[in-house]
């Protein structure tokens, strides 16, 4: 109850915060580029321009966030360590950001975690701990740890620096193509698109933002619907998008700004992994072909816009990318 309470007690950041972020970003984090390919644009009948988040150091958006939250933490905080639980991409950045700040991280991970983001993290001097089959189980430890020694719990949501941090991500895809008239993000606990939502609305109210989440891991999704905190099965492969509660800031940034929510078959996003490989020799994870996945079924209606794609991330291990590779 009492996170409960805190969350709502925050402020929604706003435009003058992601620009504080954008300038506080500048020193450790290059300008990700936003690329137009004419394969995609034929797939989806409009021209489609995918932004870059998996070029970041870490390979997902999230760092923006970690160093936006840790470059304003008190010297208290810093001394007292931090802690996050995560499916790999918060925790990277976590760490990522702990280490640019001489900041001790602990990170707390399901026990099935991809290997690939838990060695990212090990390499960024973090303490990994396993625990539990799933995100929610790994979260509800972080807290417990978090609570009996006193580290400054980073929760992958419920922080206006990572929202506004995240947010950048939106202004710099308006900066380079400011014709854009529907930008598609991914959605798992949601800090990316309430970012997303909060910079593009403040800078042209008519862009629709449209959200993707797994059908297999839909909390989000029935909390956006219906206006409340829900929480549901958390059975997606698609590790960005596997959370099975509602994270409550987020949400009342999407309930207010989010134009639209789609629900995505886990075979669906596997197939625009591949067609990301096929037609824009990019790799992204499941989450980041996401947003492909949800243009492809909207493609009648986005005909005639300019459609921007967020790739959130391209961290996906061998195993996922070759069942993508293998889909129909």
């Amino acid at each position: 109850m009492a996170a409960l309470v805190k969350a709502f007690a925050m402020q929604i950041p706003t435009l003058l915060d992601i620009l504080a972020a954008q300038r506080r970003l500048r020193p450790y984090l290059a300008r990700t580029p936003l690329h137009n390919y004419p394969a995609l644009d034929a797939l989806i009948g409009t021209a489609v321009y995918v932004k870059h988040e998996n070029y970041q150091p870490i390979g997902a958006f999230k760092v923006r966030g970690g160093i936006n939250l840790l470059a304003q933490m008190s010297a208290a905080e810093r001394a007292a360590g931090v802690i996050a639980a995560s499916t790999g991409n918060h925790g990277q950045s976590v760490a990522y950001a702990a280490r640019l700040f001489g900041v001790t991280a602990r990170i707390v991970v399901p026990e099935g975690a991809n290997p690939g983001k838990v060695a990212a993290m090990q390499g960024m001097d973090a303490e990994v701990i396993l625990h539990g089959a799933r995100f929610d189980d790994a979260r509800r430890h972080c807290e417990e740890l978090a609570q009996a020694h006193g580290y400054r719990y980073i929760h992958s949501g419920n922080e206006p620096a990572l929202i506004a941090g995240v947010a950048t991500e939106a202004l710099e895809m308006l900066e380079d193509e400011p014709g854009l008239e529907v930008i598609i993000v991914p959605i798992g606990g949601g800090s990316g698109a309430a970012g997303v939502c909060l910079a593009a609305k403040a800078i042209n109210p008519s862009l629709r933002v449209i959200g993707a989440q797994s059908e297999a891991s839909p909390a989000a999704y029935l909390s956006w619907q219906q206006h409340a905190m829900i929480e549901a099965p958390n059975r997606t492969v698609a590790e960005g998008l596997a959370t099975g509660a509602a994270f409550e800031l987020p949400q009342r940034i999407l309930w207010q700004y989010l134009d639209e929510f789609l629900l995505l078959g886990d075979d669906e996003i596997l197939r625009a992994m591949r067609w990301l490989v096929e037609r824009a020799h990019t790799l992204a994870e499941a989450a980041g072909a996401a947003p492909l996945a949800a243009a492809y079924r909207l493609r009648d209606s986005l005909a005639g816009r300019k459609v921007g794609l967020i790739c959130s991330g391209g961290n996906t291990s061998v195993a996922q990318l070759l069942r993508a590779l293998q889909s129909d």
